[in-house]
């Protein structure tokens, strides 16, 4: 069973989010799991005739099994469903990038989740927001870069006076998995010789080593599931 730890575990605000969150992901898993024991016949039977289907399934991937999950804990929604929740949520990021930067002209967010979470922070700490969109959702010049998915290749894009050189940025998202797109925001805001202060996620699935593909751009997230 995957574990989530708790990265700000010394703020009351920060347990409660988390015990939230731990709550919904055990109440999710155990009907999961209620609901494949109701199957274990027929899934015998396909043993059976399949042989050691295990060893065959052995090499299938993290993300493979997760996307079969009815719920993931990458999901978010849990959060964006209760008001007390997503304010708390809203709250840790605020005081994490005050205590963190003292100045910061924007927040860019990635399509689409990033959407979700922008926006709101911005507004707290006074500055805009920029979207990162997939191709052709933008009007006007744009800057694109690629990244690698399991089935080929994806664009995004930032508007080419999204930003100005020098001026410093915080990208969000909801999650950081294996690191393609939020790698590719970064060479965006880089390309318009914008300064990166963080990346900021709120769950971070440390398995896929997301964070590696960051480099030296500096990474922060509220919650770690191993």
């Amino acid at each position: 069973m995957l574990k989530p730890v708790c990265a700000g575990a010394s703020c009351q605000q920060a347990k409660e989010t988390c015990s939230h969150l731990q709550m919904e992901w055990e109440g999710n898993r155990a009907a999961e799991d209620s609901a494949t024991a109701s199957k274990e016949p027929e899934a015998a039977t396909g043993r059976d005739a399949q042989g050691a289907v295990g060893q065959a399934g052995s090499g299938a991937s993290q993300a493979d099994e997760m996307s079969t999950s009815p719920w993931q804990p990458s999901d978010i929604s849990p959060l964006l469903k209760d008001p007390v929740a997503f304010r708390a949520l809203i709250d840790l990021l605020e005081d994490h990038l005050r205590a963190s930067f003292p100045h910061i002209d924007f927040i860019a967010g990635l399509d689409s989740r990033g959407f979700l979470i922008g926006p709101p922070l911005a507004q707290r700490l006074g500055i805009g927001f920029v979207p990162i969109r997939k191709k052709g959702k933008l009007p006007g010049p744009t800057e694109s870069a690629s990244y690698t998915l399991e089935y080929g290749k994806a664009e995004l894009e930032i508007q080419s006076d999204a930003v100005e050189p020098g001026q410093k940025v915080v990208i969000v998202d909801d999650l950081l998995a294996t690191g393609g797109t939020m790698r590719a925001a970064c060479e965006l805001v880089k390309r318009l010789k914008a300064e990166i202060l963080e990346c900021l996620v709120i769950i971070e699935l440390k398995l896929l080593k997301g964070v590696e593909k960051l480099e030296s751009v500096p990474f922060y997230s509220l919650l770690q599931y191993d």
